[in-house]
């Protein structure tokens, strides 16, 4: 893709997964990649990948409902690199824990309702309060966050999630209108199911199965397919996408 080479990006939320494949995908394009994730040694062994193959990196821990924490993570890469050009934002927390208690809209604990909406939504406004500043120091750059495919579907459980990804698609819309004509680029990706390496370990489920028969699809997604959209959308190749949500889900939602 044109215009990645030699761009220094921020990943929060980059160790697993998406993040994982969505870092290397932009080492290879060229880019210098400063990764952080609520796990730092897991951040900081995917920088030491990129880096051994030949790339820049940098790995750090982050934790995005923390305004100081974040306030680091852009910092490691102006200090390191000169500065940022872009940032990926996929900060989530889908642990079993919280997923699985994130029942409906009258049996929902308030909490795990907060949690959410704290990590998955206001991570990812704090996020966009660090990076836009040093966006617009260089004269514009883009900014991508991850939605879901939940934002749109309606599903019977998982309110918390799909409310928070409701908000990430108004926040990209209002930074295109208010930070367009300064050169910034706001979009999010939704992805729909993604068997990322950890699911996969665990074999096949009924869960799947019953979503490969709702995709207009041959397969279920796949980190890197999330990863390319992701650089699509950094890179020069998308300078004229602004404001959107980008399905990435098979067929999924056909919107």
């Amino acid at each position: 893709m044109r215009g990645l080479a030699g761009k220094v990006v921020v990943l929060a939320g980059g160790a697993g997964g998406i993040g994982t494949a969505t870092c290397m995908r932009l080492a290879e394009e060229g880019a210098t990649v400063v990764v952080g994730d609520l796990d730092g040694a897991a951040a900081e062994a995917i920088a030491a990948r990129i880096t051994a193959a030949g790339g820049r990196a940098a790995g750090t821990g982050v934790d995005v409902r923390d305004e100081a924490s974040v306030a680091r993570l852009f910092a490691l890469a102006v200090d390191a690199f000169g500065g940022v050009d872009g940032a990926h934002v996929n900060a989530a927390d889908l642990s079993p824990d919280v997923i699985f208690s994130d029942t409906d809209a009258l049996g929902v604990d308030l909490g795990v309702f907060d949690h959410t909406l704290a990590v998955d939504l206001r991570g990812h406004v704090l996020c966009a309060r660090a990076a836009l500043p040093l966006l617009l120091e260089r004269g514009g750059g883009a900014i991508v966050h991850t939605s879901s495919a939940a934002a749109f579907m309606g599903d019977r459980t998982r309110p918390s999630y799909a409310i928070a990804k409701s908000g990430i698609n108004a926040l990209v819309r209002h930074m295109a209108a208010r930070w367009g004509k300064e050169g910034i680029r706001a979009n999010a990706v939704a992805p729909g199911v993604v068997i990322t390496p950890t699911v996969a370990a665990r074999g096949e489920s009924d869960f799947q199965r019953d979503a490969l028969r709702r995709v207009a699809s041959t397969r279920l997604g796949r980190p890197e397919d999330i990863a390319a959209m992701v650089a699509f959308l950094l890179s020069d190749d998308g300078e004229w996408v602004n404001g959107q949500v980008v399905s990435v889900d098979g067929g999924l939602t056909k919107r």
